[in-house]
């Protein structure tokens, strides 16, 4: 009898535990890592959470965000319309024309930004697009009237535009114009110059203002023939193409640039006000860049982003950019207000004999990809792209799958083969990155430090966690 009542008594108790003792264990281990190592050293397979406790001084703020009625709401409304924005190439004209660019104006990339802050390769690109404007005569001429302030600058997001690395648009640049066929925004960025000595790098030697004079005269005119005749270019269906072509639409855009000329080409090759050896230069300078998608990439993701815009009480982020001094970020429910920090040095890897010692802090409007659930954020969709910023390729999808956790939707049309077809990660809210410590995930390229240098490398880059609790503080204050 006695034995019957033990037996009893143990199948209560294992019933009680709910078998705990009877079947190997499954252990989730939060915060510090020392519980998951001890328990993986014994083999007990162990799933480590990357969590840690909000800041400290957030909690209240987290809460008015978070508890504030209509919040769900906002953020939800907000992220549907970045989503479902549908960006179209429309046209190719000079920023004198689209933009209204006076003779001595000038907009470049990240938050607001005056000479005296600027870093090296801002400089550069500065310096260039006075010599490219006639607006001095040598490097040294332009430095000197810059530094009394010959010249104006403002953000390009301050006029719907974007720029990568340095971002610097001059008037007689020309620009990609895109449309949102759903929202009715506008967008725009400049043409692609190619890798290395370039000017938004803050290269600014002979060869660089020679090609950006012939991309005036020859490529941006070539470009508009061909829109105008192709008729508006879907930038979304190429994007997601070439998602699963092996491209994520920020630091690898081969895929999106063979997609943008196939569809380009024959419109290009018919158009009688293009002569013949002009549309053969056109076509050969692009299809030997494979960044030339980048700009276009960006300018859709930039009215993406804008249509989720001034949505009250929404804690989405509609801007990430850099200068090369400040990381800022802007949020769908704070208006058109930065909020900045300092920009970090990418991790990553260096060409030729450069090394982190040469690299400039992170710069350039180009995190409007991650903004809009490309770049950083689809580096599951590119396992090729470790070979260019560093890494293995479990690296990259263990990349993408984080980036879930501070992000309000998977984007319904960006779609990732190797994650099964599932949406990126998409709409940063600055409530979960506060709450969970997970900083976005950019990959981008590396700017010498030294004004003239051009790229030096190609990287991963976090922006500083303060501009999120700075932004979560100021939402804090309007709900």
């Amino acid at each position: 009898m006695s034995d019957h009542h033990g037996t009893h008594r143990d199948v209560h108790r294992a019933h009680r535990l709910g078998g705990l003792l009877s079947r190997e264990p499954s252990v989730v281990a939060t915060g510090v890592e020392v519980l998951a190592s001890a328990l993986a050293d014994q083999a007990v397979p162990v799933e480590a959470v990357d969590w840690r406790p909000p800041p400290a001084g957030t909690e209240a703020a987290l809460a008015a965000v978070l508890g504030a009625p209509g919040h769900a709401e906002a953020n939800a409304r907000a992220v549907r319309r970045m989503v479902t924005a549908r960006p179209h190439l429309v046209d190719v004209r000079p920023a004198r024309d689209v933009l209204g660019l006076e003779p001595g104006t000038f907009l470049h990339a990240g938050p607001p930004l005056e000479w005296g802050r600027a870093s090296g390769p801002m400089r550069g690109a500065l310096i260039g697009a006075m010599l490219l404007e006639g607006l001095a005569e040598t490097p040294r001429g332009a430095e000197r009237r810059l530094e009394r302030g010959a010249a104006v600058f403002e953000p390009c997001h301050h006029h719907a535009a974007v720029g990568p690395m340095a971002g610097v648009v001059s008037p007689s640049m020309w620009m990609l114009v895109v449309e949102d066929a759903e929202h009715g925004g506008t967008s725009y960025c400049s043409l692609n110059e190619g890798l290395g000595k370039v000017l938004r790098y803050g290269a600014y030697g002979p060869e660089v203002i020679e090609r950006l004079a012939w991309m005036g005269e020859v490529l941006g005119p070539a470009l508009r023939e061909a829109v105008r005749r192709h008729g508006p270019v879907d930038l979304m269906s190429l994007i997601a193409q070439a998602l699963q072509m092996g491209d994520e639409l920020h630091n690898r855009n081969r895929a999106a640039t063979s997609l943008l000329l196939r569809e380009l080409a024959p419109a290009l090759a018919a158009a009688e006000e293009v002569p013949r050896a002009r549309a053969a230069e056109a076509l050969a300078f692009a299809a030997g860049n494979d960044h030339f998608f980048l700009n276009a990439g960006m300018a859709a993701a930039k009215a993406c982003a804008d249509a989720a815009r001034g949505v009250p009480g929404s804690s989405l982020v509609v801007a990430m950019a850099r200068n090369g001094t400040d990381f800022g970020i802007q949020v769908s429910g704070t208006g058109d207000r930065w909020f900045t920090g300092p920009a970090g040095v990418p991790d990553g890897l260096y060409l030729g004999a450069y090394g982190p010692d040469d690299a400039n802090p992170d710069i350039g409007d180009s995190a409007i990809t991650e903004t809009a659930g490309m770049g950083g954020f689809a580096l599951a969709a590119a396992p090729a792209i470790v070979r260019f910023v560093g890494g293995e390729v479990p690296d990259a999808v263990a990349a993408t799958q984080r980036m879930y956790e501070i992000t309000l939707a998977e984007h319904p049309v960006l779609q990732i083969p190797l994650l099964s077809f599932r949406g990126t990660p998409v709409g940063v809210d600055v409530a979960r990155v506060v709450r969970t410590g997970i900083l976005p995930v950019i990959d981008t390229g590396i700017a010498g430090r030294e004004p003239g240098t051009g790229q030096v490398g190609a990287g991963l880059v976090e922006p500083p966690a303060n501009v999120f609790t700075d932004a979560l503080h100021a939402l804090a204050e309007t709900v």
